[in-house]
C-alpha cells in the first residue's frame, strides 16, 4: 500500500516524453523537467504537452489487484491506465483504460484484476494545451496491489504522523498545532501563543501578524425583533498575533438594521422567520399569502433574492484535496442582498454551494404540450479577484456524476446565466468557488470573493408561488377548474380557452398565454403538428426577376463532415476540428452526434445509460477536437471537447442577414451573378463565458455543377477553425444538388435542315448550366417539311439564262450605236463649206464601206460639241476642217 508521498516510493519510475517531436527531436528536451510530482498525501501529474509515465513492477505469486484514488476533472488531459507482462504486451483492458472523470473535489476509485507473474503498470498522462488555458493536474493516492507475496519489512511514519504500536498497518496524522518527526510515536506540542502548525505538520511555524485579510464579515440571522448586525470573526483556525505592534484588531460588529423581506412565495406573519405560501397561495414576500384569482393558477418555483438565513433547500461546504484545513466549516455566508464565498481555510480551498431541486412540474395548462424544457435556472453573479479565482457551476442529474456545465475565470462583472432544463428529472446544482489551484503556506488572497444576488428557478416541483398565471379552463362558468391545453395550443385571452397556433408557429415555452405566445417560424422554414419546432424539410423556393427557383436539398440532408487543420499547440501538438452537420435534421429533431471517446464512459455504458450520458452532444451541428494517433502515440484517435454550435433553426434565405446573424461578405469567393447563395441560419442560445449570447452558425449553400451530389464543406481561409471570434460559424457547402430544379427556361431548341421532306428539333441546356433534376430535356422531335428544292433550281437555271441574255443585247447595241456614231461621222466630213450638210441619199452603209476609212480627230471639240455650234451659229463665218484618210485617196474638206 502505497499512501505517503513526500517523494517518489523505491521501485516507481517516472518517465517523460514528447511523442510529437519535431524535425531533429528538438522538442523532447522540453520534457526533461515534466514529472509526477509528490506532495505528501497525493502525487500530481504534469500541466504540459508532455506524456508522463508513472510505472511500476510487481511480481504476483497469485491472482490479484491493484486499486487507486484520484481525482480526473480537467478533459485538457488525458488519463490512462493499463498493464503490460513481462514482454511488453499490453494486457486485454482496453475498456478500463481511460479514466473516468470526477467531479471537482471527488476522488474516484478504479480497481484493475492482476494476473499472477509480472504485471507493469503505467498511470500515463498528456497534456493537450488548445489555448492560453491552464489545465488541472490529475491527483494520485492510495495506490492498493493485492495478491504480492508476505513480507516483513516495517516502514517508519513519515514526518508529521506517528503510530503508537509498532507494526500497525498504517500512522495516524498529528493533529493542529503539534508536529513530529519521521518514525516518532507520538507528536510534540507547539507553543501556541507564539507557534503554530497545520494538521500533519513536520515542525512549527511562528505566528504573524494579524492582517484584514484574517478576518471575515457575516450577516446574524434575524432576531425577534426583526433586526440583524454584520458581525467580524477571525478566520479559523486562526495563526496570527493581534496583540503586536503593527498588528491589526478586529473591528467592532455594526449597528442593527431591520431584516430583509421574504423572498418572493414566502411570508414572515410578524416572526423571525420566513415560512412558504401554502399550495394554491403566492406572495411577494412582503404581503401575506393570497390566493390565486379564478381562472389562474400559482407560478411555482424558486426566487431567491434576499440572503438573511440559507434556504433549507440549499446547503454549504469547505473541502481541500490537501489537507482538512475547512472541513466543517460554511463554505458561503449569507449577507443581506447577495450571499457571497467564505474565508476557508486555504486559498485554494473548494468553496461549495449546493441547491437540490427534485424534479420539475409544468403548470397544468401546458402539460399536454411536448416542448424541450421543463424548467430553467438563472442566477445573477460577479468575482472580485486579485488572481485567476475561478468559479464553477456543475449539474448532477438524477444523482448520476457532477459535470461542469460552465466556469468563470478571474474578475468578471456583474452578470446574468441561464441553464434550460430540456427533462424532467432531479437535479443538483452546484457552486465551486476556488482563489487559487495550488497550496500556498501564507494566505495572501482571502478577500477575493464570488457574490451571488439571485437565483431563480422556474416549474420547481416543490417550489413557492411568487404570482399566478391565467389557465385554461373547462368552461367560462364560475368556479371552473383548469385544464391542460392540447399540444401547440395557447389560452385566448378573450375566452381562456385552448386554441390552435397558426400554421406554421411554435407555442413559446415560458408562457402560453394570448396568441402572441405563439411565435412565427424563419424564413424557408414551417412548424410541425405539435407547434413545438420549426423545422426545414429541405426544400427551398426563392423568387428572381419573376422566376421562382425552387431547391431539392434532401440528397443533402444525411449528416456530413468536414475536419480542417491541422492546427498545432504551443509546443507543436497536432490536432484538427471535427465537424458534423445535420442540415435539415429530421423534422426538428437534431441527429449530429459528438461524442469524448476517451474521458467518458465506455461503449457499454454509453449504450446503456446513453439518455444521461453528458459527454456526447446533439445538434444540427457539433465540434470535437481530434487529437491523430500519430500524435501522441495514442493507438486510436482521441476525440474531446464536444459541443453544440446548432440546436435551433432560425430559417433559410438569400439574404445575409436573419436575427442579427450577419454574413461577412468577405468570408468566401463571390457565387455566380445569376444564383445566389442559399444560408442556413442557426443559434445555439447557451451562454458560455465568451459568447455571453450563445453561438451562431451559418451554412451557405452554393451550387456547383461541377462537385458531386454530396459535394464539399468547406471553410473560410482566413478563419481555418470555422470561427474567426469563437462565437459565430461560417461553413461553404457546395454541390450539385445546391442547384435549383430545371425548368422549361434552362433549355432551348435547335431546329435542323429539312432533308428528304422531314426536319429534325434538338433540345439543349442553357449554357453554363445552373440546375438539376426538375424537368428533363424534351426527346428529339421530327416533323414533316415541303420539297422545295425543284423549284429552286429551275429559278436558279432561269436567272441564269436571263442574265445572259440581258448582257448578250447590252453588247449588241452597244456595237450597234458604235456603227451609227461612225455613220454620222462620215456624214459630217462630207457636208459643204457652208457648212451646210448635202442631203444623204442613203442612211444605210454601203457594203464594203465598213473598213475602207479612217476617221482621224483633230484636237477638236467633240462630236456632240460640233453639233452643238452648227446648231447655235447658223451662218457663222468661221469652219473647221477635218482630215480623212482613206485607203483610196487622201483628200482635204474644207468647210
Amino acid at each position: 500500500r502505497f499512501d505517503e508521498w513526500d517523494d517518489i516510493p523505491a521501485g516507481f519510475t517516472s518517465i517523460a516524453t514528447y511523442m510529437d517531436n519535431g524535425p531533429g527531436g528538438e522538442e523532447s528536451l522540453t520534457c526533461n523537467n515534466s514529472t509526477w510530482d509528490p506532495q505528501g498525501n497525493y502525487l500530481e501529474s504534469n500541466r504540459d504537452e508532455c506524456t508522463v509515465s508513472l510505472i511500476y513492477a510487481v511480481h504476483l505469486k497469485k491472482q490479484g489487484s491493484v486499486s487507486f484514488e484520484y481525482q480526473y476533472v480537467d478533459n485538457n488531459i488525458f488519463f490512462e491506465f493499463f498493464i503490460q507482462n513481462d514482454h511488453c504486451q499490453e494486457m486485454e483492458t482496453l475498456d478500463q483504460k481511460w479514466i473516468k472523470l470526477t467531479s471537482n473535489g471527488e476522488w474516484g476509485t478504479h480497481t484493475v484484476n492482476l494476473n499472477s507473474g509480472t504485471n507493469i503498470l503505467y498511470w500515463r498522462t498528456t497534456g493537450i494545451l488548445l489555448g492560453s488555458k491552464i489545465v488541472k493536474p490529475v491527483l494520485l493516492k492510495n495506490i492498493q496491489i493485492e495478491g504480492v507475496a508476505y513480507t516483513s519489512e516495517c516502514f517508519q511514519c513519515k514526518p508529521g504522523t506517528f503510530s503508537k504500536t509498532p507494526g500497525s498497518s498504517s500512522c495516524d496524522v498529528c493533529p493542529r498545532n503539534t508536529y513530529s518527526g519521521k518514525g516518532a510515536s507520538s507528536c510534540t506540542p507547539c507553543d501556541e501563543e507564539k507557534q503554530y502548525a497545520p494538521e500533519g505538520s513536520a515542525e512549527c511555524k511562528d505566528k504573524p501578524v494579524c492582517t484584514a485579510k484574517d478576518y471575515f464579515q457575516i450577516h446574524t440571522p434575524c432576531d425577534s425583533e426583526g433586526k440583524t448586525q454584520i458581525i467580524y470573526k477571525w478566520i479559523e483556525p486562526k495563526i496570527c498575533m493581534e496583540n503586536v505592534t503593527n498588528a491589526v484588531t478586529l473591528p467592532p460588529s455594526g449597528e442593527k438594521k431591520p431584516c430583509p423581506p421574504c423572498n418572493p412565495g414566502f411570508y414572515n406573519n410578524d416572526t423571525a422567520t420566513c415560512s412558504p405560501c401554502p399550495p394554491g397561495t403566492y406572495s411577494d414576500g412582503i404581503k401575506a399569502c393570497q390566493k390565486c384569482p379564478a381562472g389562474t393558477e400559482p407560478t411555482l418555483g424558486y426566487e431567491y433574492k434576499w440572503w438573511n438565513v440559507l434556504p433549507g433547500n440549499m446547503k454549504t461546504s469547505c473541502f481541500n484535496v490537501g489537507n482538512s484545513k475547512c472541513d466543517g466549516m460554511n463554505g458561503w455566508e449569507v449577507a443581506g442582498d447577495h450571499i457571497r464565498s467564505g474565508a476557508g481555510g486555504s486559498d485554494n480551498d473548494y468553496l461549495v454551494l449546493n441547491l437540490h431541486v427534485p424534479g420539475f412540474k409544468l403548470p397544468t395548462s401546458v402539460t399536454g404540450t411536448t416542448g424541450s424544457e421543463f424548467g430553467r435556472i438563472t442566477f445573477v453573479f460577479e468575482t472580485i479577484c486579485s488572481a485567476d479565482c475561478k468559479l464553477y457551476f456543475m449539474m448532477d442529474v438524477n444523482r448520476k456524476s457532477t459535470n461542469v456545465v460552465e466556469s468563470w475565470v478571474g474578475t468578471k462583472g456583474k452578470q446574468s446565466y441561464t441553464r434550460v432544463m430540456p427533462k424532467n428529472a432531479s437535479v443538483s446544482y452546484t457552486w465551486a468557488f476556488q482563489r487559487i489551484n495550488q497550496a500556498q503556506e501564507i494566505r495572501r488572497f482571502v478577500n477575493d470573493v464570488v457574490k451571488i444576488y439571485s437565483i431563480t428557478v422556474t416549474n420547481a416541483q416543490d417550489g413557492v408561488a411568487s404570482s399566478c398565471h391565467a389557465c385554461a379552463l373547462v368552461s367560462q362558468q364560475s368556479g371552473s377548474s383548469c385544464i391542460p391545453c392540447p399540444a401547440g395550443h395557447y389560452i385566448d385571452k378573450d375566452t381562456n380557452q385552448c386554441k390552435e397556433c397558426p400554421p406554421d408557429t411554435y407555442l413559446s415555452m415560458h408562457q402560453i398565454y394570448g396568441k402572441e405566445a405563439c411565435i412565427p417560424c424563419g424564413p424557408g422554414s414551417k412548424s410541425n403538428k405539435e407547434h413545438t419546432v420549426c423545422f426545414s424539410d429541405c426544400t427551398f423556393t426563392h423568387t428572381v426577376e419573376n422566376q421562382t427557383l425552387t431547391y431539392d436539398l434532401n440528397q443533402l440532408s444525411s449528416v456530413g463532415s468536414i475536419m480542417n487543420g491541422p492546427s498545432f499547440t504551443s509546443k507543436g501538438t497536432k490536432y484538427y476540428h471535427f465537424f458534423n452537420i445535420s442540415l435539415c435534421g429530421h423534422e426538428g429533431q437534431r441527429v449530429a452526434v459528438c461524442t469524448d471517446n476517451v474521458t467518458d464512459l465506455s461503449a457499454k455504458d454509453l449504450q446503456s445509460e446513453s439518455n444521461d450520458f453528458v459527454n456526447y452532444v446533439e445538434s444540427f451541428i457539433c465540434q470535437s477536437t481530434i487529437i491523430p494517433s500519430d500524435g501522441h502515440g495514442f493507438r486510436t484517435a482521441l476525440s474531446s471537447q464536444s459541443i453544440s454550435l446548432a440546436d435551433i433553426f432560425l430559417g433559410a434565405t438569400v439574404e445575409s442577414i436573419l436575427n442579427g446573424t450577419v454574413v461577412k461578405p468577405d468570408l468566401f469567393s463571390d457565387p455566380p451573378k445569376k444564383l445566389p447563395d442559399v444560408n442556413f441560419f442557426y443559434r445555439s442560445p447557451q451562454a458560455t463565458s465568451s459568447c455571453d449570447k450563445g453561438r451562431n452558425t451559418i451554412i451557405s449553400l452554393r451550387c456547383n455543377p461541377e462537385k458531386t451530389v454530396r459535394g464539399e464543406i468547406s471553410v473560410p481561409s482566413k478563419c481555418p477553425a470555422g470561427t474567426c471570434d469563437g462565437c459565430t460559424f461560417n461553413f461553404l457547402w457546395e454541390s450539385a444538388d445546391a442547384c435549383p430544379l430545371c425548368t422549361d427556361t434552362d433549355y432551348h431548341e435547335i431546329e435542323g435542315a429539312c432533308k428528304g421532306g422531314v426536319q429534325d428539333t434538338l433540345y439543349v441546356w442553357n449554357e453554363p448550366k445552373h440546375c438539376t433534376k426538375g424537368v428533363s430535356l424534351p426527346v428529339k422531335k421530327t416533323l414533316p417539311c415541303e420539297a422545295i428544292d425543284f423549284w429552286l433550281k429551275v429559278g436558279a437555271g432561269i436567272g441564269a439564262f436571263t442574265a445572259v441574255l440581258l448582257i448578250s443585247l447590252t453588247c449588241y447595241f452597244w456595237k450597234k450605236n458604235k456603227k451609227l456614231e461612225y455613220k454620222y461621222s462620215r456624214l459630217v466630213m462630207t457636208a459643204n463649206k457652208e457648212c451646210e450638210l448635202p442631203a444623204a441619199d442613203s442612211c444605210a452603209i454601203m457594203e464594203g464601206e465598213d473598213n475602207e476609212d479612217e476617221v482621224v480627230y483633230s484636237n477638236k471639240p467633240s462630236l456632240l460639241g460640233k453639233l452643238k455650234s452648227i446648231a447655235t451659229k447658223g451662218n457663222g463665218e468661221s469652219c473647221e476642217s477635218v482630215q480623212l484618210k482613206s485607203s483610196k485617196n487622201e483628200r482635204w474638206v474644207w468647210g
